[in-house]
């Protein structure tokens, strides 16, 4: 019965012409083959296929029960389900014999910005990096270790892995937008080695202390949103944040597919349920014109752009833009003229098979806003809800963090993670130079292994300072702090450290170790898992990462026995 209802959905109208829109016939074979349980991780053998309108089925994609995701023949070629029986054609693709590879099905991007190398301090003693505080690459890490595979190297970012999780940082001071800590540990891995956190906290503000927030929901409604983790995910998070918003914001939607149009115009939330009504109507089809999607966004957020609001535009999509202004440079010169108006932009990502994780990070990070990654509602409730203060409002702009070591008492050191942020130390005090962005209730978080030298023993002046330089959300003038850290701050022993230090390094150690980092070669997970729950507290979050641990401790067995 799966197969029919596949091959039923398949049956479209425009697919037996053979006038349907290519990517949009190809996407839904996918999806539709996808519930069937033509494509998953039960048995089967990959190899090509080749179908008939009316024929059997004649290959496998993937792996699955029922039989092949292929090609029609004949009139109305294009993508066809075809069982053991009688098949299915159906579709608008012509011209080929043979079913998508595997890489056509899967082509998730993601992109490898390498890792920081050792630097020696007497060369070069200051370390400069823009602040980040995007998650996405959790929930993509939990999302894979979740459904039984090792993620990909390129997918897993420090950073976003270590920033997921809350500390416990200082209160800034009166009339500071955030605080500076820092604490320094041996090593639990090497005699030699310290760690150092530089940990960076803004004040949380409460829902109705927040400014008004002029909304616009840029929807991808193409095809590759078919199916049930991408767009009716994205529906369900959309309705968690529209409950939470309050008197005085307002909400726009634009969806793009194959066109963009204007769902909603920014419409006040008295008016809930046109709202509502207006998510519960989107659907979808066709391709995806994300570049004029954006364009068309910008336009209405416009419209309720004030200096004493929150504009913001919130793209929901798998970051599969095949139409139009898809190059991602051109996209990227639409939003860089748009912030400097003053509007912001946040991308969530949802699905899997074609998701575009490079694209989302960096629209994101051009938009000066924040990259997440949903899979699923406790990821949506966290994004718009728990946390929807620091979602939204921005209380520092252009961050960067400069930490500098003596090299008198430190012999060299490696940031770990933040690759994909890395500002040249001449920049550090070019407000010119865009960096990162710090919304209310956010904290950045940063760990470096270090090694000192015997000299500090008698050594009065701070081991590590760390500068942290930052604007005003609508300021052009930039203003610097500075904190030291001196020898006697350096803890006894890793496990009499900081709590959250230890954990904050069982995080990143973790992390590193499933992107294939160098140093964490000889790293144990089963130590790193020991740290973590040591670390926890009791905290779900905390306990969470120690499941995923050890799921990647049996992930790494099972593929070492068989490679």
């Amino acid at each position: 019965m799966e197969l029919e209802r596949a091959e039923g959905n398949m049956q479209l109208s425009e697919g037996k012409a053979g006038k349907a829109d290519p990517s949009l016939a190809r996407e839904q074979a996918i999806e539709a083959a996808r519930s069937a349980g033509v494509l998953g991780n039960s048995n089967g053998r990959v190899s090509s296929g080749f179908d008939s309108a009316n024929g059997t089925g004649g290959g496998t994609i993937g792996t699955g029960r029922y039989g092949t995701l292929g090609h029609g023949s004949g009139t109305g070629a294009g993508f066809g389900v075809s069982g053991f029986g009688p098949g299915g054609g159906g579709g608008g693709l012509r011209g080929r014999s043979a079913g998508p590879s595997a890489d056509e099905v899967s082509a998730e991007v993601y992109k490898d910005y390498g890792k920081n190398a050792w630097t020696d301090a007497a060369a070069d003693h200051l370390s400069t990096f823009a602040a980040d505080v995007d998650t996405a690459s959790y929930t993509i890490t939990r999302r894979k270790l979740t459904e039984g595979t090792l993620p990909p190297r390129e997918a897993v970012r420090v950073e976003e892995l270590v920033n997921y999780f809350k500390y416990t940082y200082a209160q800034p001071a009166s009339g500071q937008p955030f605080s500076v800590a820092m604490d320094l540990a041996p090593s639990p891995f090497s005699a030699e080695r310290h760690i150092l956190r530089v940990g960076v906290s803004s004040k949380p503000i409460s829902i109705r202390e927040r400014k008004p927030a002029h909304l616009v929901f840029l929807v991808d409604v193409s095809g590759s949103m078919y199916s049930p983790d991408k767009l009716p995910l994205a529906k369900r998070s959309l309705r968690i944040l529209v409950d939470n918003l309050h008197d005085g914001d307002t909400v726009a939607m634009v969806t793009y597919a194959g066109r963009t149009r204007v769902v909603l115009p920014p419409t006040g939330v008295d008016q809930r349920g046109r709202i509502l009504a207006a998510i519960e109507d989107l659907s979808a089809s066709g391709s995806t014109a994300m570049g004029d999607g954006i364009k068309l966004a910008y336009a209405q957020a416009a419209k309720r752009l004030t200096p004493d609001s929150i504009s913001r535009v919130i793209v929901l999509s798998d970051g599969d833009a095949n139409v139009g202004s898809t190059k991602h440079e051109e996209i990227l010169k639409t939003i860089e003229g748009n912030v400097k108006q003053g509007v912001t932009l946040s991308t969530i990502g949802f699905g899997m098979g074609n998701y575009k994780d490079e694209l989302m990070e960096q629209l994101a990070n051009k938009g000066n806003g924040n990259n997440f990654y949903i899979d699923g509602l406790s990821a949506a409730k966290r994004v718009f809800q728990e946390q929807l203060g620091a979602t939204l409002e921005v209380v520092a702009k252009d961050v960067k963090l400069q930490v500098d070591f003596d090299p008198a008492q430190v012999k060299r050191y490696r940031l770990i993670g933040y690759e994909n942020r890395n500002v040249r130390d001449q920049d550090f005090r070019d407000d010119k130079v865009d960096a990162g962005e710090i919304g209310a209730g956010h904290q950045v978080t940063a760990l470096y292994e270090l090694e000192l030298s015997d000299a500090r023993r008698a050594s009065t002046a701070p081991i590590v300072t760390a500068r942290v330089r930052h604007k005003a959300p609508l300021g052009d003038t930039a203003t610097e702090a500075a904190v030291p850290l001196g020898a006697t701050a350096i803890a006894p022993s890793f496990q009499q450290a900081n709590t959250d230090l230890r954990f904050a390094f069982a995080v990143a150690a973790f992390a590193d170790v499933l992107r294939g980092g160098a140093d964490a070669k000889d790293w144990d997970l089963a130590a790193i898992k020991t740290i973590a729950a040591a670390a926890a507290n009791g905290s779900a979050d905390r306990k969470e990462l120690v499941g995923l641990i050890d799921r990647a401790i049996t992930l790494r067995t099972r593929t070492a026995r068989n490679p």
